[in-house]
């Protein structure tokens, strides 16, 4: 089941995140405030009661028509199946509900599983100067040694 993400969900997928991202530190990219503040456009996959994915969304206040997805991560058991895809849809909706007709994203280089799904789902990178194993990554996005793959698609006529 696929439901709208509340604050209460924060405790769950907090304990775990680093966990499904094989040890890497990234709790501290994922605040409580975005499980209260962006429930609209932010989603939860359970299963038996437990929580097997999450994605969380928003709409751009400076790009009323631009929507950003900052966050999603699947249970490791329930990757490969289309859980990653239906979460997705379900942020395409809503922002196209919202009235975004582009959604933006953001990964590191070193995610060839998270470049792999985008490009994958066709999303296309910004293009830059540097290309790292054929992608077009932004050299210090995130600070001095934090580049990143921008990606964007276009939201309208999408046919699911």
């Amino acid at each position: 089941m696929i439901r709208n993400a509340k604050g209460e969900d924060y405790k769950a997928i907090i304990a775990v995140v680093d966990e499904w991202w094989g040890g890497r530190r990234m709790a501290r990219m994922l605040p409580k405030l975005f499980f209260v503040h962006f429930c609209a456009t932010s989603f939860v996959a359970e299963q038996d009661g437990l929580i097997i994915g999450f994605v969380v969304g928003l709409v751009s206040q400076s790009y009323p028509d631009e929507g950003y997805i900052h966050f999603v991560g699947v249970h490791p058991n329930f990757r490969e199946g289309g859980l990653g895809h239906q979460l997705y849809e379900r942020v395409f909706e809503a922002m196209i509900g919202k009235g975004c007709r582009v959604v933006r994203c953001v990964t590191s280089p070193i995610n060839k599983a998270s470049i792999a799904f985008h490009l994958h789902f066709g999303f296309e990178p910004e293009i830059s100067e540097k290309i790292v194993e054929g992608i077009s990554v932004v050299e210090d996005y995130d600070g001095p040694g934090e580049d990143r793959v921008l990606f964007s698609k276009i939201l309208t006529g999408l046919d699911y």
